[in-house]
């Protein structure tokens, strides 16, 4: 599993022209789920991106998380994320997901992001999405299972 972190002043997603999904400071999570992958990995992640440091204190320094400065989640699934680009050109999604696999662990990751944090926006599974980004910094960060 892997989550795509960019901290954002806003950020939002529309789907059809609709939007879906706004936040103002906080988090846009990318999620990208492979086959093997499993809630006990989602929960290592979400603890980690919960108590993520990336936001500035009073000194200019990134020591303070989500709940510090009452940050916004918005979580938006991206299988590409899986995308292996290890031979040619032309990346292969054969480790990504199923649909219904992966559609489980995104609502089981929003829902559980909800219980810790209060304003919690998300994607569409499988949709044709367009969001819209203010990152601030930029500043990302990747987590993937395998690493953590």
């Amino acid at each position: 599993m892997r989550f795509l972190i960019q901290r954002v002043e806003k950020a939002s997603v529309n789907v059809d022209s609709k939007l879906i999904g706004k936040i103002n400071k906080g988090l846009l999570v990318f999620v990208g789920i492979y086959e093997d992958d499993t809630k006990a990995e989602a929960d290592k992640l979400i603890k980690k991106l919960i108590g993520l440091r990336i936001f500035e204190d009073s000194e200019g320094k990134t020591n303070l998380a989500l709940a510090d400065v009452n940050g916004e989640l918005l979580i938006v699934s991206q299988f590409t994320l899986c995308a292996d680009c290890k031979k040619g050109n032309r990346p292969s999604f054969t480790k990504a997901a199923g649909a219904d696999m992966a559609n489980a662990l995104y609502e089981y990751i929003i829902s559980e992001c909800k219980k810790q944090v209060p304003v919690v926006a998300h994607g569409e599974f499988g949709a044709d999405m367009m969001v819209n980004i203010s990152n601030d910094g930029p500043f990302t960060i990747i987590f993937d299972t395998k690493d953590i």
